[in-house]
């Protein structure tokens, strides 16, 4: 009965250990959780500031939730999303935005090449959020720890 419990006792402190690696795994400096400022995006032939004279588009993952929200320099969006390993994918029916009006192409170039995006990477350090179409970055975020607005 001992050797039971014993068993057991290892058996349960083994799989509540296994539990905490992945918590940590999922909220620790390399998750895609949290906020996210751009600094990059290809395709259009326009400068960076250019596109974004004003304010840089931001982007917060809230993966409990399977849902994004940010700002897209202009209006604000929110969305599901669906996040497997290092695929993700934008729900293109469920963005909502606001509808203020901006002059420029920066808006419109920001939401047409998220709705692109099909994988991610992060840094190491946890610092540098790529968002991917198929092995090539089409946009580039640094992590951002301030609430944003």
């Amino acid at each position: 009965m001992k050797k039971l419990t014993l068993l057991l006792a290892i058996t349960f402190g083994f799989i509540v250990s296994c539990d905490s690696k992945k918590a940590v795994a999922t909220t620790g400096s390399n998750s895609l959780e949290g906020n996210w400022e751009l600094n990059y995006i290809s395709g259009p032939r326009i400068a960076f500031e250019g596109l974004y004279p004003d304010q840089k588009p931001n982007i917060t993952f809230v993966l409990k939730e399977n849902k994004v929200m940010g700002k897209n320099s202009c209006n604000n969006y929110s969305g599901k999303i669906k996040v497997e390993a290092n695929t993700i994918s934008f729900d293109e029916n469920g963005m909502i935005s606001t509808k203020m009006f901006c002059g420029g192409e920066g808006e419109s170039v920001y939401m047409n090449t998220l709705q692109k995006v099909n994988g991610y990477s992060i840094s190491d350090d946890g610092k540098t959020l790529n968002l991917l179409m198929g092995d090539i970055a089409v946009m580039r975020f640094d992590r951002i720890y301030k609430v944003m607005e």
